[in-house]
């Protein structure tokens, strides 16, 4: 879906990217759309949901240690700490539960969650970056390149593992316009923009609400309880993300005043 989606963004922003802006666009559609989304898929078929969801919670602190080997300046240890402690919450709230039936470890998934979390990181950390050098293009377009770019990187594998699709009932498609609609279209936009407007661990720190929504979902729709050290995972987590917020925007405020001053 993220190539007609891609497609439909190009059409709709009427821009076509500078000869100088493909190059950056071509490796951002790797990282963020066709190696993420390649990997993730791989992640999750072979591992438990818990174990795929803990190391991903690792982005924050790859995107940190990005922006102190770029950049040469130390993140605030307020972030570092609740970058931790969100990987620590994580796994109270996710694998404690699971070590009760026993946990499967898959070597081949477990390297697919990590590469995958990386390439995420790497993803979002050059967004910002490159915009900031080049900030020009507009976020339809930049969403739209993106998500169309890796979607033809997605292509040959799909052609090559996926079996033919059977016919599609009313509901299928329906279901898959709401994938394409809300799942890709609005929810990359979104993301985009807040690459464009937060520092990157502090959006990075956000992918955290995906697993945690599906907990809430889970408790608030199916009667799925939340308790022990599962509930205490849960609080920390909410509490690290929140941490990661304040801590990354009062570091980019403070920096900005010091801009402002030297100037």
């Amino acid at each position: 879906r993220c190539l007609p989606v891609g497609i439909v963004l190009i059409l709709l922003s009427r821009y076509l990217p500078l000869k100088s802006q493909w190059l950056k666009l071509i490796v951002l559609s790797a990282l963020n759309i066709g190696c993420f989304q390649a990997l993730l898929f791989i992640a999750a078929y072979r591992l438990p949901g818990g174990l795929a969801a803990v190391i991903g919670a690792i982005q924050p602190l790859i995107v940190l240690g990005l922006s102190w080997l770029m950049l040469k300046k130390s993140p605030p240890k307020l972030s570092l700490l609740a970058g931790v402690s969100a990987v620590m919450g994580m796994v109270m709230l996710m694998i404690a539960p699971m070590l009760e039936h026993g946990l499967v470890w898959d070597e081949l998934g477990v390297l697919a969650a990590f590469l995958g979390a990386f390439s995420m990181g790497l993803g979002t950390y050059f967004s910002r970056h490159w915009h900031d050098q080049s900030p020009s293009i507009p976020l339809i377009a930049f969403t739209g390149c993106q998500l169309a770019l890796g979607g033809l990187m997605l292509v040959p594998l799909a052609w090559f593992v996926d079996p033919v699709l059977p016919p599609l009932t009313g509901l299928q498609v329906a279901a898959y316009a709401y994938l394409a609609i809300v799942g890709t279209l609005l929810t990359y936009l979104l993301w985009f923009k807040g690459v464009r407007q937060l520092p990157p661990a502090a959006v990075s720190s956000l992918g955290l609400l995906s697993p945690i929504s599906a907990i809430v979902l889970g408790w608030v729709f199916l009667d799925q309880r939340i308790e022990g050290w599962a509930m205490v995972g849960l609080v920390v987590v909410i509490v690290s993300i929140l941490m990661v917020q304040w801590s990354q925007n009062t570091h980019q405020r403070q920096e900005l005043t010091q801009l402002k001053a030297a100037i």
